[in-house]
Order: C-alpha cells, then sequence, then structure tokens
C-alpha cells in the first residue's frame, strides 16, 4: 500500500523554498565538518598522552560517522568522546543485579573481575578496583565506574598541560579548566577556530558479542538488505551508569544505522537535518531552550524508514519531511518515543520536557512552515495565512482542539502498514502499536 501523500495544494507553492533552505543547511555542512575534524584533532591528541600516561586507556580513531552526523545537525548539543578500556570484556564477569532492572532504563551491570583470570592484574589496582566484600568464589571484585572517571580526570589534566608545554595543540584551543567531572562523564570545551563544541568524554567497555534482546530486529524494512544484522553483530558498548554499575549503550550501532540510510536515494538526511535546524532555531528559541534532541529526532527518523520502507516515500522533500512530522506528532501527543533498538524502553520519559508545549509548536510548524523556513529577516515577507487543504488540516488537528482526529483513517493505515510487515519481534510491534492506537489524553495533560 503506498504512502499517504502529502496533499499538493497544501505544499506545491513551497516547493522552492524548502530546497532553498536545505542549500543553506547543506553550505554549512562542509565547513562544521571541518570545525568539528579540528577540535577532535585537538582531543585525540590529549587523548593519545592519556594513553602514553596509563595505557589502560586507549584511543579509538574510528570516529568517521561521528563527523558524518555533526554535520548534518544544526544544534550545538554536547558531542560523545568515547575512551575505550584496553581490557577484554569477555574475559570479565557480567554481574546484572535484577532488583535494578527495569523496562525503562537500559540494562545496567557490575564489571567483575575472575578469581582465576589471567592478564587483569593492571584492572586489579586500588585507583579503579573495589574489592569484593564478601566471600565469593569467583569475584575476586569489581572495576568501579565512579573511579574510573576520577582516574581519567587527573590524566587528562597531566596530558592537557603536557600538550600545550610542548606545543602540541594550538594555543587557546583547549583549556583545562573548563574539564568538569559530572555524574556519567568528563565535560570539555574544545575550540575550532570560531566554534566551541562541548564534549562528553566517556569511558567505555566494547564488547564483542550481541544483545539477544537485538536478535528480532535483524529483519527491518527501509534498510539496506543485511546492513542490519551487519550492523547488529558488532555488539553493544558498557558506559557508566552510576557510581558503581555500568550500562548497555547502543548509540554507535545508531549512528551506524543512520550512515545506512544515508546510501540510499532519497531525502532521508534531508529530512533530517531540516527538522534539526528548525528545532534548533524555532522550537527551541535558538537553543536557549530546553526541547526535542538531535538523538529524539535522529529515532523518529529511524522508525518513520520502517513505516515507509518505499523509495517513493522519500522522492520528494518536502513529503519526506511531513513523514517525519507526522511520527514525531503522534509520539509528542501519545508520550511514546521508543528506542528503536530497545523499543520496550520510552527516550520521552522522564525528560522534564513540556511535551504539550512542544507538539504545539511542531504543529504550528506542520500547518505553516514558512516562518520558520526563513533564511533570515528578509527572506520572506509578512507570513501568509496557513495554506492547508482540509485533508491535511485534519491529519494536523491539535489533539487538545479534538482528540478524534487521532483515530481518523490515516492514523489507521500508518497502523495497517506496520501490522502487515515480516517482522518476528513482538515487542517492536507492541511499541509502534501503543504509538499509533488511539490516545484518550492528550495536549498538555498526563498520560
Amino acid at each position: 500500500m503506498p504512502a499517504p501523500a502529502v496533499p499538493t495544494s497544501a505544499m506545491a507553492v513551497q516547493v522552492p523554498l524548502w530546497h532553498h533552505y536545505l542549500q543553506a543547511i547543506r553550505s554549512r555542512e562542509a565547513p562544521r565538518a571541518q570545525d568539528f575534524q579540528r577540535a577532535e584533532n585537538v582531543l585525540l591528541t590529549v587523548l593519545e598522552r592519556v594513553h602514553a600516561l596509563d595505557p589502560r586507556f586507549i584511543v579509538d580513531y574510528s570516529r568517521g560517522l561521528e563527523a558524518f552526523q555533526f554535520a548534518l545537525r544544526s544544534s550545538e548539543d554536547p558531542l560523545d568522546m568515547e575512551v575505550p578500556l584496553w581490557v577484554d570484556a569477555e574475559a570479565l564477569l557480567i554481574e546484572e543485579p535484577e532488583a535494578t532492572q527495569s523496562e525503562d532504563v537500559p540494562e545496567v551491570c557490575r564489571l567483575g573481575v575472575p578469581r582465576e583470570g589471567a592478564g587483569l592484574e593492571r584492572w586489579t589496582t586500588d585507583d579503579i578496583f573495589t574489592a569484593s566484600s564478601e566471600s565469593d568464589a569467583k569475584c575476586r571484585g569489581h572495576i568501579v565506574p565512579s573511579k574510573v572517571l576520577c582516574v581519567l580526570k587527573d590524566l587528562l589534566v597531566a596530558a592537557i598541560v603536557h600538550c600545550k608545554h610542548h606545543s602540541l595543540i594550538r594555543p587557546g584551543s583547549l583549556n583545562a579548566a573548563s574539564l568538569r567531572e559530572e555524574q556519567l562523564h568528563l565535560s570539555l570545551l574544545v575550540s575550532s577556530g570560531w566554534r566551541t563544541i562541548n564534549f562528553h568524554v566517556v569511558p567505555v567497555v566494547r564488547r564483542k558479542l550481541g544483545v539477544p534482546a537485538l536478535e528480532g530486529a535483524q529483519q527491518m524494512p527501509g534498510f539496506p538488505e543485511g546492513s542490519l544484522r551487519r550492523i547488529l553483530s558488532q555488539g553493544v558498548d558498557l558506559v557508566p551508569a552510576s557510581t558503581q554499575l555500568w550500562r548497555t549503550s547502543t548509540d554507535y550501532l545508531l549512528t551506524r544505522l543512520l550512515g545506512e540510510l544515508g546510501s540510499l536515494q532519497g531525502h532521508r538526511l534531508d529530512s533530517l537535518s531540516i527538522l534539526d535546524r528548525v528545532n534548533h532555531e524555532s522550537w527551541r528559541d535558538g537553543g536557549q531552550t530546553d526541547g526535542l534532541t538531535f538523538g529524539h529526532l535522529k529515532t523518529v527518523l529511524l522508525w518513520a524508514s520502517v513505516l515507509f520502507p518505499a523509495p517513493e516515500d522519500w522522492a520528494e522533500l518536502q513529503g519526506a519531511v511531513y513523514r517525519l512530522l507526522v511520527v514525531l506528532l503522534c509520539c509528542l501527543a501519545t508520550r511514546k518515543l521508543p528506542h528503536f533498538l530497545h523499543p520496550q524502553r520510552n527516550l520521552l520519559q522522564g525528560s522534564g520536557l513540556d511535551l504539550g508545549a512542544i507538539y504545539q509548536r511542531v504543529e504550528g510548524f506542520a500547518s505553516q512552515p514558512e516562518a520558520a523556513l526563513r533564511i533570515h529577516a528578509t527572506h520572506l515577507g509578512r507570513s501568509p495565512p496557513p495554506r492547508i487543504g482540509s485533508g491535511l488540516k485534519a491529519l494536523l488537528q491539535l489533539p487538545a482542539s479534538d482528540p478524534t482526529y487521532w483515530a481518523t483513517a490515516y492514523f489507521d493505515v500508518l497502523l495497517d502498514k506496520f501490522q502487515v510487515l515480516n517482522i518476528q519481534d513482538k515487542d517492536r510491534i507492541s511499541a509502534m502499536q501503543s504509538i499509533f492506537q488511539k490516545t484518550r489524553t492528550l495536549g498538555g495533560q498526563e498520560s
């Protein structure tokens, strides 16, 4: 069944404007990528010194996709810089405390060092290790995230001082005074010309084994054949979850999936870039207010790619953007945005965001995009009244005004499209059904 098309009467006049806005975004991609590369080179130089001081911390040079993702963005949210630990994760004991498990948080665990393990002596020193207080026949003790962060912070300070003293980094590009130890990462500001980039330096344990929960996600429409299986087989990482616990992280896998979408014909990534720019400039008032993140919008695109797998769904720019808007509006209305690889997790839960207010801003843009698509103040004159047809108006009707619109045939079509897909993962089906089902508590109310 072909995806519902955006009414021609609503968008035909705006086609040049959409493409002009996209061209303006694209014109900034190369400079942004260069800014990221310069800032990353500074930080990598410092991390090389960290590794020289303490070989337990190694340097990750495989970050080409991070530059690609940064170029897509207009938002200035912090970027993660992962620092892998030089340890064989498969030789460690993965202990999952049952009392801490919840459907809405990533799986957490403790990293234990086995008593019989060989070659793990460097991970049993007091600076990063706590011995077991109980007589455990298998576990000698645990690698503690808070201790690892403390050691890494001290190493970074020493490395920055060394690099500046030996002129290995440009004057003014980095200051140890900006280094802050926060709850689960180290925050560091790096200057790249006129742009300052906030990096979150995160220690990470690489795991080669995949996660059983992801096995059912390896056959999904909308992605190049075999790409999901190949990417998910790389396994997931462990990053700090608290002072004592580690959690699984799939951020790298999601970035790889985004790169796979970029290999397809169509405007998938263009639609993401446009909405991220509008989100930053309009919905978040130039980044001055809290709101949706690039990660939220990236997740919306991944789900939209599954719901609309046909190439023709992404052939036209404005149609591609509106496919993302449909999914985003419904997620905001139902207050549910499932994690793409762990759909039982709701990425909007506990965010502290005013989802009702965000919904109204997104709906306002969908109804009348002209004002938000201005490149500068003189780009357009006075904004004309909304030019939307009755079909699009029904689709974009504010839920708070009339909740019945969320039970219209349009969303029935979306749900039907998902139900006929050949997907084995029942959790994924259940999660996506919960997004597109009729909701009775909408707008600014609590669900």
